[in-house]
């Protein structure tokens, strides 16, 4: 479903919300979930366990200025096992850490002990209009959001996945 500042999909996947969001909430798998291939590896390895927590990831994108760069992401909602969500950023000279305006959401909903309702969210209605001048947004297709919740399902225990 794509709206005007927000993308998302929905995807049921075969395991318990608590194993989905512990995965979610593993940074080192955030590079087998991205469907687009910038998310090159965690720098920061430690799990996500509250709001405010920042981590790093090391990125590629061949129309970035550098091709190799790294985001801050801020995590602004934490709420295992129904939802995380985190805001991407850039860490600026002196160690100040900047946000765009997108962030990521994940929405679990258990559906019974076995299978959960995952919705993936790619938000950028909080994107200043001198940051929208320079990106486009969204920067990919929809079918990103459901690829990235086929890798999901991928790294889960018997990873069957119902579409919805």
């Amino acid at each position: 479903m794509v709206d005007q500042e927000n993308v998302s999909a929905t995807l049921t996947l075969a395991a318990p919300a608590a194993r989905v969001f512990a995965v979610l909430a593993d940074p080192t798998t955030h590079s087998a979930i991205d469907g687009t291939g910038w998310v090159q590896e965690a720098a920061d390895r430690a799990p996500l366990t509250e709001a405010g927590q920042i981590f790093r990831m090391d990125m590629y994108h061949p129309n970035h200025p550098n091709g190799d760069y790294q985001v801050a992401n801020r995590v602004e909602v934490f709420d295992p096992p129904r939802a995380i969500a985190w805001l991407t950023g850039e860490e600026k000279e002196g160690g100040r850490l900047e946000f765009g305006g997108w962030f990521w959401r994940y929405d679990l909903v258990p559906l019974d002990p076995a299978r959960t309702e995952v919705t993936l969210t790619y938000d950028w209605s909080a994107v200043p209009q001198f940051i929208r001048e320079y990106l486009q947004f969204p920067p990919f297709g929809p079918e990103h959001l459901i690829n990235s919740l086929h890798h999901l399902a991928k790294l889960l225990p018997g990873h069957r996945t119902d579409a919805t």
